[in-house]
């Protein structure tokens, strides 16, 4: 239990600081927030004093006379009409406030948490759940500062509270002090909702974490689910944890139901007893009707300002949950250094060497291992080898999405980790087995927003061999390929992610299985213009098909994480019996597909 309490305390100090944080950010638009909810607050408890004064001076003086004077009546209007109008402008003020101040927040904290994606290795992205990620960048900052839009209101009841009370000890200290008798039933109320909310409440922020994994799961994997006919097992893994977080908002809501008429009820309950008690007082000549009818106003309007309070506590558990969450991601390590070396300049193709460079997953299971070859500028290396071999992680750190273990990697004598930020970007470009393709035009998705005119993305088109069939398309470069180039096939998608490589010119140029979706003559054309293009660019080809490898200077031969073997195809068919077979594997396996399809 003691534990439990001590719990709950931190939680409140913790929503406390995380709405420190957002003041110290944003301090003017806090300060004319709380000015905007003192003024209301003022101003809803000056509602008070006008209805105990026009109940003294005109009200009951109508009684007494039958008659209402034309002055006092517009006196009590203009009364009304002039707390209601300042009120109005502190509404205003109030929400306008919270409300840029809690979206610039959320703006803010967003793009911090995109940066902080951006920065981090692949080897962190790997290990973390994309649906992870889109949560930490959306439910979770939108609750780390959900307690933004209560603050200023909460604050401003508070002064509306002082006021308040001031003023009903002012008018009646006796019905003061019975109407005040609610407060401990208020407070006591608020207690037991913090108590039985909070964990429902930090449960189901947990559970929307999960729910969003699960949902971006099942659609990044539609294709293999649709084809594996998975759609059931998936709908009920999917409403599985729909239910959970259901159940658990439900309890939630079960308690909050009871909560908020309770908390209605017991200044009702309160505005009785003082209206039996100063019935008396004034049956007695102790107090005037005014003074009555003011302290029971101010009784009912004195449970919003703990109620307020209650809705800002109630956001804490929330709250605290997504800040830590988003703050698990904006410390993580494992941010990539860079150097300030310029990449080389020149048309020419890049010099690429590999030095003992080795790479683990696993500490236990190393991926590659004193890997050591060199690239000479210009010429291409095709790099072979059976499943799991290496092949992809080598490219990876080609294109420095890791860095290795051991050894290094020198791009024209200057090592990879020693190259300015975006310097490798200039002279790199890495085209993945998977092509991923954005709902943009064909365009955009060659250019990627880089300044790049239409004359070289035809360029760069016809050296993939894609301009016939973007040519074909109703709009030509302003096409739109749908989500992940859905409207293109698999070799098409691939030729289109090809030419936006070769749209930025690179002096490397490596593909990792990047036309395996292509017909081979397509492909041999492709490697061809490769080749032979302008520039004489660098190029390292992960290849398993006999007519890539052969047009290839040099083949390097990886076995088990190592450079088993390198030479020329002709030179390694010779010699090398493991990689005759392999390669002759790969040819028969293809010729069976073609013969089948």
């Amino acid at each position: 239990m003691a534990d439990k309490q001590a719990s709950r305390r931190g939680t409140t100090r913790e929503g406390f600081a995380v709405l420190g944080v957002a003041i110290r950010r944003e301090p003017w638009i806090f300060t004319v927030s709380t000015i905007g909810s003192v003024l209301f607050g003022a101003l809803t408890v000056a509602d008070a004093w006008v209805l105990g004064w026009s109940t003294d001076h005109v009200v009951l003086p109508a009684y007494e006379n039958g008659e209402i004077g034309a002055d006092m009546l517009l006196a009590v209007l203009a009364l009304f009409l002039g707390v209601a109008i300042l009120r109005a402008v502190g509404i205003v003020a109030r929400r306008l406030g919270a409300g840029v101040m809690q979206y610039r927040m959320q703006a803010h904290t967003r793009r911090a948490v995109t940066r902080q994606y951006l920065a981090l290795p692949m080897e962190w992205h790997q290990s973390h759940p994309t649906g992870q990620l889109l949560s930490n960048a959306n439910s979770d900052v939108e609750a780390a500062w959900g307690p933004i839009a209560p603050l200023p209101m909460a604050v401003g009841t508070v002064a509306m509270m002082v006021i308040a009370v001031a003023q009903m000890f002012a008018a009646d200290l006796v019905m003061a002090l019975v109407g005040l008798l609610v407060f401990p039933a208020v407070i006591a109320a608020n207690l037991a909702y913090q108590r039985l909310a909070s964990p429902l409440m930090t449960r189901a922020q947990q559970l929307r974490a999960e729910l969003s994994e699960v949902a971006h799961e099942s659609f990044d994997g539609a294709m293999v689910v649709k084809t594996l006919g998975r759609e059931s097992e998936e709908t009920a893994r999917f409403a599985a944890q729909a239910d959970r977080l259901r159940e658990v908002n439900i309890r939630a809501g079960r308690i909050r139901a009871a909560f908020d008429p309770t908390l209605a009820a017991l200044p009702n309950v309160g505005v009785l007893v003082v209206l039996a008690v100063g019935v008396q007082r004034v049956l007695n000549g102790t107090t005037d009707a005014g003074d009555v009818v003011t302290v029971a106003y101010l009784l009912t309007i004195v449970s919003f300002p703990i109620r307020s309070i209650g809705w800002l506590l109630g956001e804490f558990p929330r709250s605290v949950v997504g800040y830590h969450r988003v703050r698990n991601v904006l410390r993580a390590t494992g941010e990539m250094p860079y150097g300030d070396q310029p990449a080389a300049a020149g048309a020419d193709g890049a010099r690429l060497e590999i030095e003992h460079l080795a790479y683990a997953y696993d500490a236990d299971q190393p991926v590659l291992d004193d890997v050591t070859f060199t690239v000479e500028p210009g010429r291409t290396v095709a790099i072979v080898g059976a499943t799991a071999s290496g092949k992809s992680t080598l490219t990876t750190l080609m294109a420095r999405l890791v860095d290795p273990d051991r050894g290094r990697i020198v791009l024209d004598d200057t090592d990879l980790r020693d190259l300015a930020r975006g310097q490798l970007a200039q002279t790199v470009a890495l085209v993945p087995q998977t092509a991923f393709l954005f709902d943009d035009t064909v365009r955009g998705n060659v250019t990627l927003g880089a300044d790049v005119s239409d004359e070289e993305v035809w360029a760069a088109l016809r050296a993939a061999q894609a301009d016939g069939f973007v040519a074909a398309l109703p709009d030509g470069l302003d096409a739109r390929l749908g989500e992940r180039g859905t409207s293109l096939s698999g070799g098409q998608r691939q030729r289109i992610s090809l030419a936006r490589a070769l749209a930025r010119r690179p002096r490397l140029l490596i593909l990792d299985d990047a036309t395996s979706a292509v017909d081979p003559e397509v492909e041999a054309r492709i490697l061809e213009a490769l080749r032979t293009g302008d520039g004489g660019t660098t190029l390292v080809v992960v290849a398993y098909r006999k007519a890539t490898i052969g047009l290839a200077d040099e083949v390097v031969h990886l076995q088990d994480g190592r450079v088993a073997d390198r030479g020329t195809h002709a030179e390694l068919l010779a010699r090398n019996p493991s990689y005759a077979h392999l390669v002759n594997a790969y040819e028969q396996h293809a010729d069976l597909v073609e013969e089948t399809t």
